[in-house]
């Protein structure tokens, strides 16, 4: 791994990486604050996590995505893996508000697809550059591929 030389003190770099997955978490729960409602109204599979685990899960998963980022910054990263990785935010902070208060679970599961896409295509970016950066992206990867099946349970479902 290359690290980054920089004018810039990393752990504020590291503050920012975190501020702004912190908006994005922020933004996401405020848009769909009767979420715990919605979720339990639905008929969901047999697999369905309670809705509890949600908030546990997610809050790791914010913060393994803001040191990704900061690893990848660390080694100099290309433009096209910072891309893909706001580009992967933006379909983060969209799914919450498209599935729970715009009552549209198939323009969500569109969201949440595109953002599959939009992850695999940020680890191997960030892979070329940082095994480690590429690493933490790996279980948010895993997280999302359940949601996007869970996505589509509810929407065969209801």
């Amino acid at each position: 791994m290359t690290e980054r030389v920089s004018q810039r003190n990393p752990w504020l770099v590291l503050a920012g990486f975190l501020g702004v997955v912190a908006v994005v978490a922020a933004v996401g729960a405020l848009a769909a604050t009767s979420s715990k409602e919605i979720y339990e109204r639905f008929d969901l599979p047999s697999w369905a996590p309670p809705v509890s685990l949600f908030g546990p899960v997610w809050t790791v998963l914010y913060v393994t995505i803001a040191v990704s980022g900061w690893c990848y910054w660390r080694t100099d990263g290309e433009n096209r893996g910072f891309a893909a990785y706001g580009i992967g935010l933006l379909a983060n902070l969209l799914w919450p508000p498209l599935f729970f208060e715009g009552a549209a679970a198939v323009l969500a599961l569109f969201d949440i697809v595109l953002l599959d896409v939009v992850v695999v295509v940020t680890i191997v970016l960030f892979a070329r550059r940082s095994k480690l950066a590429a690493a933490l992206q790996v279980p948010y990867l895993a997280w999302i591929l359940f949601a996007t099946a869970l996505n589509t349970a509810i929407i065969v479902l209801n």
